[in-house]
């Protein structure tokens, strides 16, 4: 209703049209022979054939699966620009945001390219057959395999991140003419617009103390049948009229854990199709293939997080192979339309600098870093076929997890949380903020390794799903924030007494 039809709304709809066009439903769709068989029949006229499609599409699960495709495009793409917007608007509308982004990616790529030339080891090359074969071989025991590490180095860690983000300034912007702006005495500088307590609960509503949330209402002190069974009720209903938004809504209130697996692959739409597992399937012989610079870097991410995890040792060979596939699908290249990123390139040996000779590098534009691995490893407690681990991860990425690593105004991007923090912090609890930057403890230094990670590896992996069922029901990273000030304020009183950062971690 709030789009204008002329521009807006049409834009929206040939977009989804164009982008389902290019899915394996439309080819899928094109191939249904029951509608077909029937259609011969001499009952059915031609005066009715519309109404005939429709209600066989109704009768066969297709309008389901349709409307389903839709939701989970208008859920990932941003609205459409204005039509005369230049194109790098749907990636960042604020210049100066861009322009951070882009210096910050040559900082990355330029520490990988001298690792390069330090070790002496390409980017990027075949490997001989021996070492083909061995890798098949051992595909699902990776992690007994010890490769010589200590000379690769992270390619950057949180703390450097977070360096970048306190020094961003909008060039146009005097912070002396606003005296609102200028009591922020966080670490984060821009002005950005973030929500405050009023408009958090207007969108946060489903988390207000009147309705039942999973986690907390099945504890001891209520008895379990008053809302436990009844909302295990209403997820199995959800799960058979397999609608995305309903599962959406649903999670809202914490997942049931029998049926998370199942809801949350309906809200991201994915179904485990064959050709979904034949991708994997190719993916995987690209690993086999090619030896890259950067899964050294996983290796070395998965050994020094995983291996020392009381939870995720045990899905050592499932991060291996997760990461290592998705560092080769250029199906992620896609979400750098809606991205403030660009994908790093690199030139074909002897050929720098010549444009038709430049690649994506790795192929699917993502240089892991330090901890890349732990949004993958609670997703291995909900599945356990690499092929749909692979795809939820992936859709978690491109929805969300990507915001956490590049800089942009987007309200689920990590300069909005950490400014939504800090604002909340000083706002609700002045005394305790002041009290920790007088002693060098700035809250956001304690919490932004929290929210860049989402929160995996702090907390036990039954609480962290429950908060991820927040981020897929809302469809945002906002939670992250809120939740970082939270914990400060429980433990507000202790941190009261503190007088030193490592006191206050």
């Amino acid at each position: 209703a709030m789009l204008d039809p002329d521009s807006g709304l049409s834009l929206t709809i040939a977009r989804i049209v164009q982008r389902l066009q290019a899915s394996s439903l439309h080819s899928q769709l094109e191939r249904p022979p029951r509608l077909f068989v029937s259609l011969h029949k001499p009952e059915i006229k031609l005066e009715s054939l519309k109404e005939d499609i429709k209600e066989f599409l109704k009768t066969s699960g297709w309008e389901k699966k349709l409307q389903n495709a839709v939701y989970s495009e208008l859920n990932v793409f941003p609205s459409p620009c204005h039509p005369a917007a230049p194109p790098e608007h749907m990636k960042e509308p604020l210049a100066y945001m861009r322009k951070a982004q882009g210096s910050w990616e040559k900082r990355i790529l330029k520490s990988l390219n001298s690792m390069c030339t330090e070790l002496s080891i390409p980017l990027a090359q075949k490997r001989p057959v021996s070492e083909q074969k061995e890798l098949l071989n051992k595909w699902n025991e990776m992690g007994t395999d010890e490769p010589d590490l200590s000379l690769f180095r992270p390619v950057y860690a949180p703390k450097d991140f977070l360096e970048v983000l306190m020094n961003l300034r909008n060039p146009n912007y005097d912070s002396g003419e606003q005296p609102s702006f200028r009591t922020h005495l966080g670490l984060i500088q821009v002005p950005l617009k973030v929500k405050d307590i009023p408009e958090l609960k207007e969108d946060f509503s489903e988390l207000g103390l009147t309705t039942g949330q999973l986690g907390i209402d099945d504890s001891a002190q209520v008895p379990p049948e008053f809302f436990e069974n009844e909302h295990v009720r209403v997820g199995q209903k959800v799960l058979a009229e397999q609608d995305s938004a309903a599962a959406q809504q649903y999670v809202r209130q914490g997942c049931p854990t029998a049926l998370r697996a199942d809801l949350w692959a309906l809200i991201l739409n994915i179904s485990n199709q064959p050709e979904d597992i034949l991708y994997y399937e190719q993916l995987k012989s690209n690993v086999i293939q090619h030896d890259l610079l950067v899964d050294s870097l996983i290796y070395k991410d998965v050994k020094l997080t995983a291996s020392n995890d009381d939870y995720y040792f045990v899905f050592e060979d499932y991060l291996y192979q997760v990461l290592l596939c998705f560092s080769r699908d250029t199906s992620v290249l896609e979400h750098f339309t809606y991205s403030s990123a660009t994908p790093p390139k690199s030139y074909i040996r002897g050929k720098l600098g010549m444009e038709e000779y430049a690649v994506f590098y790795p192929p699917n534009g993502k240089i892991n870093y330090n901890s890349f691995i732990l949004p993958v490893a609670p997703l291995c407690f909900l599945y356990h076929e690499p092929p749909k681990l692979y795809q939820i991860f992936r859709e978690m990425y491109v929805r969300f997890f990507f915001r956490l690593h590049s800089i942009s105004s987007h309200p689920s991007g990590i300069v909005s949380l950490c400014l939504l923090f800090e604002t909340l912090l000083q706002t609700h609890l002045p005394q305790l903020f002041y009290h920790l930057r007088e002693i060098g403890a700035q809250p956001l230094r304690i919490s932004f390794k929290w929210m860049v990670r989402a929160f995996s590896g702090y907390l036990a992996t039954d609480q962290l799903l429950l908060l991820w069922d927040r981020i897929l029901g809302y469809n945002s990273l906002e939670i992250l924030a809120v939740l970082a000030a939270a914990v400060f304020a429980f433990r507000a009183v202790n941190l009261m007494e503190v007088t030193s950062l490592a006191a206050a971690e």
